[in-house]
């Protein structure tokens, strides 16, 4: 099964993307490069709680 989740930026603090993944094969919080329109720059996004 298969659950959605939401990318955080770590500068700006803005959710830019949402996600799935599947939780068996990746229990832990994902970090992820990725593009920031509001900073734009590539910045480490988490994955939100």
């Amino acid at each position: 099964m298969r659950t959605q989740f939401t990318l955080k930026c770590t500068e700006c603090k803005e959710e830019n993307y949402t996600l799935t993944k599947d939780k068996k094969t990746h229990p832990d919080r994902m970090e992820v490069l990725k593009y920031c329109p509001i900073c734009k720059k590539h910045t480490t996004h988490k994955e939100k709680k």
